[in-house]
């Protein structure tokens, strides 16, 4: 489950579990681009670049899966190999480009 905590700050946040479901927060648009892609969050205005269609391919499908870990597993992402990508999914989630999902 995800976790909301303080920072030093007092901003409370979600913490990134990729057991969890996760999909795009509803004001973050995808625009894909031969890199990869680009996330544009209009609440934010924020951009990210995902410089790795591996990592697209995962994001555009986080909704279908019950968390992120399936995710990485449904497009080809061996359980060992996940770090970098539940890595890059965790940076997503600091920058309120992923929120949680529904629980199915």
């Amino acid at each position: 489950m995800s976790t909301q905590v303080a920072d030093t700050a007092g901003h409370v946040g979600v913490v990134f579990d990729p057991n969890v479901s996760w999909r795009l927060h509803h004001q973050v648009a995808v625009r894909p681009e031969p890199f990869g892609a680009l996330l544009y969050h209009f609440g934010t205005r924020k951009l990210s670049f995902l410089k790795n269609r591996t990592v697209v391919e995962v994001v555009n499908s986080l909704a279908d899966h019950p968390d992120a870990r399936s995710a990485c597993r449904a497009v080809g992402i061996a359980d060992s190999d996940q770090g970098p990508y539940l890595h890059a999914l965790s940076v997503l989630v600091s920058s309120k480009m992923l929120i949680p999902g529904n629980p199915q």
